[in-house]
């Protein structure tokens, strides 16, 4: 028990202030002893309702668990988005700053050729063609025509000023096009912009290099390859060009790497080949065209088809126009006045004799070459017009629709210079087959004037006689040889004159067995046929082969005397910017074959040809004319090579497999096609005499040709010796004998 009494203590709380300095219990206060209890139950109160409500289970149901895992997963993505684009921003960043660095500067971008190329002039200095990749260098935006400018980016890049290399609408729309054209998303077109197809035009910065394997048209064909990969690469390359470049630098090298076709390089060079003026001139139809050669530049090639190349060019100055690039009057004028080829490429004269002079030159400085050639060569464009008007004349006047014969002409000086060469009827041509100098084909009676050559060097003359009369020669170990005239008759006793205009075979394998075969061959050698010639006596028939090439340098050697001729077309070999040449002419006179008097007999025997004989469709009026037809077993091939004083001109006529011609004889067709082309050649120049020497009594036999059959007796050159000096041919005669007149 406490001393309380059994009764509980009064509670009295602590004090909570300190006395004051009398020692006195502070004053006691009313509110704050009323206000603490209910601060307490407030307290209170929250906590119990804090704790109920922790204690409760939340309801979210199915919804709310898919819209968290939905959060969840986005939220993730998003991470791993903005995470993978900063990695791929600075890998970007990083392939760009690279090419960046490897970029040099943009005038070294501007001439990336891994050949050189090829200008031909004829004799007059004239361009006439042009070989391998054509180039001129434009260094400054300003030396092109804002006309090509405009057509450019309005036809391949409209956007092309406002992007950073690349153009994700561009590339978004081609895409569509290609799949719903039912190809695959890379395949047709492609969305690239004009800085893309730039790179591509440089290789993505590769340059070409032979130790590679590749030759230069795979290493081309490997750049323009379209692979995911690639795309991505030409992408980076494109923006590291966008920044080490400006715009108009990027224009400047596409203008140069661009291929327009017609061995072009470059909007200069396309330029100078179809308008002949330069590239800072041109019009907009003409600027027109070249941009719609971009497309597909040997299809839209002016050379190859004109209207296709306008038609074409009227698309591009269409959207010129459209994108505000021309007026109304200019769209109309350049439409009523589409662009046209210059005098130069509209001829594009002479493919022929191109590709031939081309393959006389060194590999290296012509085909094959890695500089800038001049070739200043023998062509004449007026001529080389001639022989082809004469050919195509012909065959449209009197060769029937849908007929595969061939012809060719060769037309050269005297000195061997060719002037023309057409070696198919399809003259507009580069690398075709040219039968002119490939074609190797029996030469028929056009053979027979070496016969006569051989004979007259020996001393025989013009009027010298044979007898064509029935004829066989043994031979051992094989069957009689016995020739027969084409129309199987015989004329008896005739001059060499008379034999060779009519173009009698017995009498031809008579004369030949009377001089010698050897000697045949060696004068048709010397005269430039360089080909094996038969052995047998049907070497005077012309069994053996040779090119109309050689067959008119040989025919050449005739006119000027007797001498051999190299037959040319190359007269200066020079680099472009270099004033002394490399090379010279590249043929000529030779040595000589037979007398001036022997050439100049047969000249006038062949005359008898054109005069008399079976090349009279060649007669030129008051022109006097020389030559020979001939016509193989079976028309195979057809011949007639002629000359006056001024040109020589050789036609060949056949199929290039060999069928025989039908109705077609060498004083036929290949004959009308020589007239044609010599009255066009010769318009407006004066008439010259032939290099001849006409018998005195021409119309007379030689009274002192009698001997044993086949042997064709000599007589004076000029006229027949007087019978006093019958004891001088027997000598002649018996010495001829001893040095082979009989084989």
């Amino acid at each position: 028990m406490s001393s309380t009494g059994g009764k509980r203590p009064t509670l009295r709380a602590d004090k909570r202030y300190p006395s004051g300095g009398s020692g006195k219990s502070p004053v006691k206060k009313s509110t704050p002893k009323k206000s603490a209890p209910k601060a307490a139950s407030v307290k209170r109160s929250r906590r119990k309702t804090t704790a109920r409500k922790s204690t409760r289970t939340p309801r979210r149901g199915v919804f709310g668990w898919i819209r968290g895992a939905i959060g969840f997963v986005l939220g993730l993505i998003w991470s791993i988005i903005w995470r993978s684009s900063v990695v791929l921003g600075l890998i970007l960043a990083g392939a760009v700053l690279y090419f960046y660095a490897q970029l040099p500067p943009f005038t070294e971008q501007i001439d990336g050729r891994t050949r050189g190329s090829v200008t031909l002039l004829d004799r007059n200095g004239e361009v006439f063609a042009w070989r391998g990749e054509q180039f001129e260098s434009i260094t400054d935006i300003g030396q092109i025509s804002r006309h090509a400018k405009n057509a450019v980016v309005a036809t391949e890049d409209r956007r092309f000023y406002w992007h950073m290399g690349i153009s994700p609408r561009g590339i978004a729309s081609a895409v569509r096009i290609n799949l719903s054209e039912g190809r695959s998303a890379l395949s047709g077109h492609g969305g690239s912009t004009l800085t893309q197809q730039t790179a591509k035009l440089l290789c993505l910065g590769v340059p070409y290099d032979p130790a590679t394997g590749m030759n230069e048209g795979e290493y081309e064909a490997d750049c323009r390859r379209t692979t995911i990969g690639r795309k991505l690469k030409e992408a980076v390359y494109s923006m590291a060009m966008e920044l080490k470049y400006t715009k108009d630098e990027i224009l400047v090298i596409y203008f140069n790497r661009a291929y327009l076709g017609a061995s072009a390089r470059g909007f200069e060079a396309a330029s100078q080949r179809y308008f002949g003026v330069p590239a800072s001139q041109l019009a907009p139809g003409q600027a027109a065209m070249l941009a719609g050669l971009l497309k597909a530049p040997t299809r839209y090639a002016p050379t190859n088809n004109l209207k296709r190349s306008q038609d074409r060019a009227d698309t591009v100055i269409k959207l010129m126009y459209d994108q505000g690039y021309l007026t109304e009057a200019e769209r109309d004028h350049a439409w009523a006045n589409p662009a046209t080829l210059s005098e130069a490429a509209q001829a594009h004269a002479g493919g022929y004799f191109a590709d031939w002079v081309m393959d006389t030159g060194p590999n290296y400085l012509t085909r094959d070459t890695t500089e800038d050639v001049i070739l200043r060569t023998t062509l004449d464009q007026g001529i080389q017009r001639s022989a082809e008007e004469a050919l195509q004349f012909i065959f449209q006047e009197k060769v029937r629709d849908g007929s595969e014969a061939q012809a060719a002409i060769v037309v050269m000086s005297a000195d061997g210079a060719v002037r023309a060469m057409v070696g198919g009827r399809e003259t507009r041509v580069s690398g075709a087959f040219n039968r002119a100098t490939m074609a190797k084909r029996q030469t028929g009676s056009s053979f027979k004037p070496f016969v006569y050559a051989a004979a007259l060097d020996l001393g025989y003359t013009p009027l010298a006689t044979v007898v064509d009369e029935p004829y066989c020669i043994s031979l051992p170990g094989q069957p009689n040889y016995c020739p027969k005239n084409y129309s199987r008759e015989f004329k008896g006793r005739v001059t060499l004159t008379k034999a060779l205009a009519d173009s009698l075979n017995i009498p031809a394998v008579k004369v030949s067995e009377a001089v010698g075969r050897e000697n045949v061959r060696k004068i048709a050698s010397d005269f430039g046929i360089d080909n094996e010639l038969a052995v047998g006596p049907a070497l005077a028939l012309g069994v053996s082969e040779s090119t109309l090439l050689e067959m008119s340098g040989a025919y050449a050697g005739i006119l000027n005397g007797g001498r051999s001729v190299t037959p040319y077309g190359l007269m200066e070999l020079r680099l472009e910017g270099e004033s002394e040449p490399l090379m010279g002419q590249g043929g000529g006179f030779g040595e000589r074959v037979i007398s001036d008097t022997a050439a100049r007999n047969l000249v006038y025997m062949m005359n008898q040809v054109v005069e008399a004989g079976t090349g009279q469709r060649a007669k030129l009026g008051e022109r006097p004319a020389a030559g020979k037809t001939g016509t193989t077993q079976a028309a195979r091939d057809a011949w007639f090579i002629g000359f006056t004083a001024d040109y020589v001109t050789g036609v060949w006529m056949g199929y290039d497999d060999n069928t025989p011609l039908s109705g077609v004889t060498g004083g036929g067709l290949p004959t009308e096609i020589w007239h044609e082309a010599m009255v066009r050649i010769h318009e407006g120049k004066p008439i010259n005499p032939l290099p001849m020497d006409i018998p005195q009594n021409a119309a007379q036999p030689d009274p002192h040709s009698e001997g044993a059959p086949g042997t064709a007796q000599s007589s004076n050159t000029r006229a027949p010796q007087p019978k006093k000096d019958n004891l001088a041919e027997r000598i002649l005669r018996d010495v001829g004998s001893i040095f082979g007149r009989r084989n």
